[in-house]
């Protein structure tokens, strides 16, 4: 591992009895498996079963940050999902900003979260990474 993170995820009961002010909502996740061969589309269908799974569909979100474990990775998600490029990656990715192993997802989450913070209007944050040997795994949040 090069790298380090940690998110708190609590229920809504930790929430009320703890008094904590969220950052956002989890509304779903999946992790989902491909052809190890071109494991780098593994975010593709996690991220369509997160958003069935919440009843949403792409265009209804507003911020979408896809681990970039390699260039070609990205842009075949985003080519096989239709993402729009102007809500994806739009601080930078995984490239621009560093590719800490073992702390991709937290750092995912953290930044879409307290991108709310930054943001208004926007609703739903979407993040997605590419696990080796052909995984892919999704999460979708919402604005509290």
């Amino acid at each position: 591992c090069d790298g380090a993170g940690s998110i708190i995820l609590a229920s809504e009961e930790a929430v009320v009895k703890h008094n904590l002010q969220p950052l956002a909502r989890l509304v779903s996740y999946h992790v989902s498996g491909c052809d190890p061969t071109i494991m780098g589309i593994g975010p593709a269908p996690a991220i369509r079963a997160s958003l069935e799974h919440a009843g949403i569909a792409l265009d209804d979100v507003d911020r979408i940050e896809i681990n970039e474990a390699f260039a070609a990775q990205y842009l075949a998600c985003e080519k096989e999902l239709g993402i729009d490029r102007e809500k994806s990656n739009i601080n930078g990715g995984a490239i621009s900003l560093g590719h800490p192993l073992g702390a991709s997802g937290s750092r995912i989450v953290a930044h879409l979260a307290n991108e709310y913070a930054r943001t208004t209007g926007s609703k739903y944050h979407l993040g997605a990474a590419c696990i080796g040997g052909g995984q892919g795994i999704a999460v979708l949040l919402e604005r509290t």
